[in-house]
């Protein structure tokens, strides 16, 4: 189980923008989120969020870090909403809440690049773990212009990932992969913290001559999930997986 202090090494100098319209869920999350960020706004519907989203950037000359939105909301529903804001910021840092009734809505927003789905009824573990790591992915992009100097991602302080020469070491010695484990990662850290679904992974596979269907993924991501440190690659449910780095130098 995440601690507080844990989280908020992370989360604590971060701002929020949390769109929901249920006034109860708002009001209550609001409250546990204040106990982990700087800056903590909220709003009721999608058409509110984006004009709190511009008159935030107006006073402040900066985005918020991470905006939580619901999908199913009046006047501006979270599918329009994070189209408007990556119209507005392409590099905002998006996680949605979905119910499981948003299916149809997962794709469309997948495609948009959003971080993250968190299932409703919201389990908040599962939430301060997804705000956590959008946290750490916003720390290694201001850590940027180190990060290019390196093909290795770090996924523990012992554990790398060397993309230059496809090899994956734990304490200075190298972990066997097979060959799709070296092509599954090597796709997966193309773009770190991308949603890579199922369709995409698979598509892949055939581009290189190589047939992988989404229940063979499901094998190959159970056996490669046990060489990599706990959360180093993450499952987002009914559509794909990313890899989490730890630190990314």
């Amino acid at each position: 189980m995440l601690t507080s202090k844990e989280i908020l090494q992370y989360t604590k100098k971060f701002s929020i923008l949390f769109v929901e319209d249920h006034t109860e869920l708002r009001e209550n999350t609001s409250e546990i989120l204040k106990s982990f960020f700087d800056t903590v706004d909220s709003a009721e519907d999608g058409k509110v969020a984006l004009q709190k989203y511009k008159d935030y950037y107006k006073n402040t000359s900066k985005y918020y870090d991470i905006v939580l939105s619901d999908i199913q909301m009046p006047n501006i529903n979270g599918v329009e909403l994070t189209s408007n804001l990556y119209n507005i910021n392409p590099a905002q840092l998006l996680i949605i809440l979905s119910a499981h009734d948003d299916s149809r809505y997962l794709m469309p927003l997948i495609n948009l690049g959003i971080e993250q789905f968190i299932k409703k009824p919201i389990d908040y573990q599962e939430l301060l773990r997804a705000l956590l790591n959008s946290s750490k992915k916003i720390i290694s992009k201001s850590m940027e212009p180190v990060t290019t100097q390196s093909n290795k991602i770090y996924f523990s302080e012992n554990v790398f990932f060397d993309k230059s020469n496809s090899s994956l070491s734990n304490n200075s010695q190298i972990v066997y992969l097979t060959k799709y484990e070296i092509i599954f990662i090597q796709l997966l850290s193309d773009d770190i913290g991308k949603i890579y679904s199922n369709e995409a992974i698979s598509e892949h596979f055939r581009s290189l001559s190589e047939n992988l269907d989404t229940q063979n993924i499901r094998k190959l991501v159970s056996k490669f999930r046990k060489k990599l440190p706990e959360s180093a690659l993450e499952s987002i449910y009914g559509i794909g997986y990313r890899i989490i780095p730890s630190i990314y130098i």
